[in-house]
C-alpha cells in the first residue's frame, strides 16, 4: 500500500485521572474516537503518565487506567480496528520527550496558557507539569501521526509539536511527519448541570454538576432533574439569559437526534418538568448500557490486560522504529533490544 493509498494515522490520549469520564468527555471527544475507527489508522492511548504531573495515588491511578480503558472499550473502541494501549507500556514516549525537550527553548516552553493556568491552581508545581506539552509533543511525533484531534485548549500544544517536528527535520533531516489538525464535526460545550456558566469537569464543585458515564442510571435521572435551570418555565434556546436550559438542551440534540428548533416546538407551553423527565430518559438510555458493559469488562481481568497488551505491542512496532531513526539522526547509540 502506497502512502497515499493508506487511511491518514490519527492518535489521541486521554488521562486516568477520575474514577468515570464524564457526559463533556464523551460528547466533545470520546464519540468521535469510535467513528474515526472507520476512516483513520486510529491509535489511542491511556495517557497515565501525564496523569503524574500532580500528587497522586499509585493504586488508584492503576485501577484508574483499567477502568479508564474498559470504558473506552465499552464505548465502542474495537480492537480489530484500532490500536488501544496504556501510554506508561511503551517506554519510547519518554525517550523521544526527553529529546525533544533538549531541543525545545526555555521560554517557548513557558509560553503554554495551560502550563499557567493548573499550575496557579497547585501548591507544588513539578517540573513534569512544566514538560508536559513536550511529552505530548513525543506521543504524537512518535506514530508518525497525519492528524490529531484537538480542542481550543490543546491548539497551542499541537502547534508545539509542529514547530518541534519542523525544527528536527530542519536540523536533523527529514525524521518526524509534520501533523495537521483533525477537525471533528462540532459540538457544542456541555456546561456544569448546577453551575452552568462552568464548563462540565470532574472537579465541579457540586456532586450533582458532572454527570458521569459510570453513574447509575437513577442517579443520570436525578442529576437531570435537579439541574439549574430559571424561572421561566419556558424551554427555549438563549445561551446569554437561559444557560441552564440551553446546555440541556445542547445535551438533548447531541443524545436524542433532535434539534433545538423541534425542541422548542414539542415542549411550548409544556413547562421544565416533562423536558428534564424526558432528557432523564434519554441520557439514562443512551449511557446506562455504557456502565453495564464497563463492569462486563472489568470482570475480566485478564482479557482487558491481554487487549491492552496486543495494543502496546502494536504501538511498541510503530514508536521503536521512529526511535530507532531518532536515534541514529541524533548521534545516540541504537537501543539494545531486551
Amino acid at each position: 500500500m502506497t502512502t497515499a493509498d493508506r487511511k491518514p494515522r490519527v492518535f489521541s490520549g486521554i488521562q486516568p485521572t477520575s474514577d468515570s469520564f464524564h457526559l463533556g468527555n464523551y460528547l466533545g471527544a470520546l464519540r468521535q474516537w469510535v467513528a474515526m475507527q472507520d476512516t483513520t489508522d486510529a491509535l489511542y492511548c491511556v495517557v497515565d503518565q501525564h496523569a503524574i504531573t500532580v500528587d497522586h495515588d499509585p493504586k488508584v491511578l492503576h485501577e484508574r487506567s483499567r477502568v479508564s480503558a474498559a470504558q473506552l472499550l465499552a464505548l465502542g473502541l474495537d480492537p480489530e480496528r484500532c490500536t488501544l494501549f496504556v501510554q506508561s507500556q511503551v517506554p519510547e514516549h519518554t525517550m523521544l520527550a526527553w529529546i525533544l525537550g533538549s531541543e525545545t527553548g526555555f521560554g517557548e516552553a513557558s509560553r503554554m496558557t495551560q502550563f499557567k493556568d493548573k499550575s496557579a491552581k497547585q501548591e507544588r508545581t513539578t517540573v513534569g507539569l512544566f514538560t508536559y506539552p513536550i511529552l505530548m509533543a513525543a506521543d504524537i511525533l512518535l506514530y508518525r501521526t497525519d492528524q490529531v484531534p484537538v480542542g481550543e485548549d490543546q491548539r497551542q500544544h499541537l502547534e508545539l509539536t509542529r514547530d518541534l517536528a519542523i525544527r528536527f527535520n530542519g536540523t536533523f533531516g527529514e525524521t518526524f511527519t509534520v501533523p495537521e489538525p483533525y477537525i471533528v464535526k462540532e459540538t457544542a460545550t456541555i456546561k456544569d448541570l448546577a453551575e452552568p456558566e462552568k464548563k462540565m469537569s470532574k472537579s465541579s464543585t457540586s456532586p450533582r454538576g458532572c454527570l458521569y458515564l459510570l453513574d447509575e442510571p437513577n442517579q443520570m435521572r436525578k442529576k437531570i432533574k435537579s439541574a439549574v435551570t430559571d424561572s421561566e418555565a419556558e424551554v427555549r434556546f438563549d445561551p446569554e439569559r437561559k444557560p441552564g436550559v440551553s446546555n440541556l438542551m445542547n445535551i438533548y440534540t447531541a443524545l436524542g437526534n433532535t434539534t433545538v428548533e423541534k425542541l422548542e416546538a414539542e415542549y411550548a407551553g409544556r413547562g421544565y418538568g416533562d423536558f428534564k423527565g424526558d432528557l432523564a430518559d434519554v441520557v439514562a438510555d443512551t449511557l446506562g448500557p455504557v456502565a453495564l458493559r464497563t463492569k462486563e469488562i472489568l470482570a475480566d481481568k485478564a482479557e482487558l490486560d491481554r487487549i491492552l497488551t496486543m495494543g502496546a505491542e502494536k504501538a511498541r512496532h510503530l514508536a521503536s522504529r521512529t526511535i530507532a531513526k531518532t536515534y541514529k539522526k541524533i548521534g545516540f547509540y541504537p537501543p539494545v533490544a531486551l
